[in-house]
């Protein structure tokens, strides 16, 4: 088909699309609704879950990616078929443990160990409680994203020499230091003064309420060890953390890496219980998109009946509009239009109508992404406006090939007559 006469064959469409929508604007609006609100459940429903799985993928970016952590229990808590004490008694992760992976391990991009504490901070007569108090080394920043809004990271030697220095969150910085710079200022952590050098960009509240660099105070680790006891039982338990190359494959020889020397680290026999879990944050990702997946499902389900009754509601219009126009058929017909040219006519008309009604119904959507979700930031992303308009022309051809069909079919001297 040549490209002037679809071209033509469209506008024609289009024209007759038009016609049918304003003859009958009552029976057109009745008919177009079902697919309108199908399309829009559907497209509702995917940016509902597309928003809170980015939301919460977003509020899960302090676990990092690519990263290994050991720790007492595995994500998701322990198993049921083991005794919960089993993994209480399990012994802490030290300081030795990670100096010996951060030397041997060939699979990992960086190794860090972090403890963690609450504290109070103080400057001059200010003071904050519960504030999250991180030690931690000097590959932190490779293993975890580290987005400083003023002053400067933590140097090598500051990090080995257990320097009095720290980078505190933004909003410790705007507290205890609403008219100035908190870079160059000391504040007090259990009685130790120690010199800010640098201070987080601000993450706002995120959509889960996970922790955020806001209300955090970093510190060297060796520093963080003179204010906290390091225990092997109920001493603080830092985590090591291991960042890997993106590949999946590079990811299970670390984690393999990992076991072995681990266990050589801790002495365990062959056949002895490993004593350590190895974590990563894909899990809970991973868990997550079974969730969403559900959620997806029942919006095609819920959308599918609406589309469904929409559908028939086109194919009815086009059927009246095949009777309605018999006669120009015929003529058409009698003139030597063929067969495809017909089809694709009532075709192209039935794909405008469903289009239009799909179009509709993300627009609707566009609208309901300006209401406020608290926390949750709802966006209508180009891949669900895609959807809505492959569902809706999708629908236009099923529901219009029928029509079309019959009045390619028609005779062009009975269409005349019976006009």
């Amino acid at each position: 088909m040549r490209l002037g006469i679809f071209l033509k064959l469209m506008g024609e469409s289009i024209r007759f699309a038009v016609q049918v929508l304003t003859t009958n604007l009552l029976r057109t609006t009745l008919s177009l609704l079902g697919v309108t609100i199908g399309i829009m459940l559907i497209i509702a429903v995917f940016t509902m879950v597309d928003s809170l799985e980015k939301n919460i993928k977003d509020s899960l970016d302090f676990l990092g990616s690519n990263v290994v952590t050991v720790e007492k229990f595995p994500f998701g808590g322990p198993d049921p078929n083991y005794p919960w004490w089993k993994y209480f008694r399990r012994p802490n992760n030290n300081y030795a443990e990670y100096e010996f992976l951060s030397a041997n391990l060939r699979n990992a991009a960086a190794v860090t160990i972090v403890g963690r504490a609450s504290t109070t901070v103080k400057y001059a007569s200010s003071s904050l409680n519960s504030v999250d108090l991180w030690g931690m080394t000097y590959q932190y920043k490779d293993v975890y994203e580290v987005a400083l809004g003023a002053g400067r990271y933590f140097t090598q030697q500051e990090i080995e020499g257990g320097r009095p220095v720290a980078i505190i969150g933004d909003e410790i910085a705007q507290t205890l230091f609403p008219n100035e710079s908190a870079v160059g200022k000391d504040i007090k952590i259990r009685g130790y003064k120690l010199r800010v050098i640098g201070v987080m960009e601000r993450e706002g509240e995120s959509f889960i309420g996970t922790p955020s660099s806001d209300d955090r105070v970093y510190i060297p680790y060796k520093m963080f060890t003179k204010t906290y006891y390091i225990g092997r039982m109920w001493g603080i338990n830092p985590q090591i953390a291991v960042k890997g190359y993106a590949d999946d494959i590079g990811m299970v020889e670390l984690q393999n890496e990992m076991e072995g020397m681990l266990r050589k680290v801790r002495g365990l026999r062959p056949k002895e219980d490993t004593n350590f879990a190895l974590n990563r944050p894909e899990a809970i990702a991973d868990a997550l998109g079974g969730i969403f997946d559900i959620l997806g499902t029942a919006g095609w389900i819920i959308g599918g009946f609406a589309i469904l009754v929409g559908g028939f509601g086109i194919m009815n219009i086009m059927f009246v509009s095949v009777q309605e126009r018999t006669k120009i058929i015929g003529i058409q017909k009698s003139l030597g239009a063929k067969n495809y040219f017909i089809l694709f006519q009532f075709l192209f008309e039935s794909i405008f109508l469903c289009l239009f009604g799909g179009l509709i119904g993300v627009f609707i959507v566009y609208l309901l992404t300006f209401i406020p979700f608290g926390t949750l930031e709802v966006t209508l992303s180009m891949k669900n406006i895609l959807l809505g308009v492959v569902v809706s022309s999708v629908i236009g051809v099923v529901s219009g090939i029928i029509p079309s069909a019959k009045a390619a079919r028609l005779d062009p001297v009975d269409a005349m007559r019976s006009a």
